[in-house]
């Protein structure tokens, strides 16, 4: 058990990360408009019981910006419960570094490979936690791919927190993309423009039973699968109709609310 003291140093510093968040959403709000759309069907309340957030799309260390759209209790849940992947590169930047320990209750390093970091990662994972990840794991360039010239996919972590979390509800966060506000390699972001995202509320066992019955592939790369087709039909931007590919997946890949 924690003594007093480290308990009420993390509660500071949870109370220290909402206030860095509300900070956050306020100049995102001062500075950018915001065009969010809901998709599929809702629950009541689509900000309660979240366990897992996956922000595809992504494209700039600035994405903290879409805050500026989110309810206050959900800044505070992550605050509290928060759960974040970081990149080991991304947490060696000297100010970007700083701030992205500070913008959840639990910030873990890990590389970009499979190793050890992503299994102590899931590990820390708790009856509790909200884990918010980018399953890409990588940034997408202006040319649509990543720093190597690859096609940007997901990548199977994802799939293993799937496994472990097993139960609540997922957001998946549709993002329209941060380029033309501040590209990778790109020092100042630009301001006044406007953000674009989509999301989408599942419940996450019944994903996993979707995932399940709809698919011959292993788990893994059924959701690999999946979370790409997802992206590519409804990140604004990135497609510009819905194509019969989109349209079979929208009709057939529904679980219930």
């Amino acid at each position: 058990m924690l003594g007093k003291g480290p308990i009420m140093r993390r509660n500071i510093k949870r109370r220290f990360t909402y206030l860095l968040l509300l900070a956050t959403k306020c100049v995102s709000r001062f500075f950018y408009r915001f065009e969010v759309d809901w998709i599929g069907r809702l629950p009541k309340d689509p900000w309660k019981n979240i366990r897992l957030v996956v922000l595809l799309n992504h494209t700039s260390l600035f994405e903290p910006l879409f805050a500026g759209w989110v309810p206050n209790r959900f800044l505070k849940s992550i605050a509290s419960n928060g759960l974040v992947p970081v990149a080991d590169k991304t947490m060696l930047r000297p100010i970007v570094g700083r701030f992205f320990t500070l913008v959840a209750d639990n910030v873990v390093s890990i590389s970009r490979k499979r190793d050890s970091s992503w299994e102590r990662f899931i590990q820390t994972i708790r009856a509790g936690s909200m884990v918010v990840i980018t399953p890409e794991g990588r940034m997408r360039r202006r040319t649509g791919l990543d720093l190597n010239g690859s096609p940007m996919t997901v990548r199977g972590g994802v799939a293993d927190l799937l496994r472990q979390i097993k139960s609540g509800r997922m957001l998946i966060a549709y993002s329209g993309g941060l380029h033309h506000v501040q590209a990778p390699g790109q020092r100042l972001p630009r301001l006044f423009k406007t953000l674009r995202m989509r999301v989408e509320n599942l419940d996450i066992s019944a994903y996993i039973g979707m995932i399940a019955a709809h698919s011959e592939d292993t788990f893994k790369q059924a959701v690999i699968e999946d979370l790409q087709i997802r992206r590519d039909c409804y990140c604004p931007g990135l497609q510009t109709q819905l194509s019969p590919v989109c349209a079979v997946h929208a009709a057939d890949s529904r679980p219930p609310p």
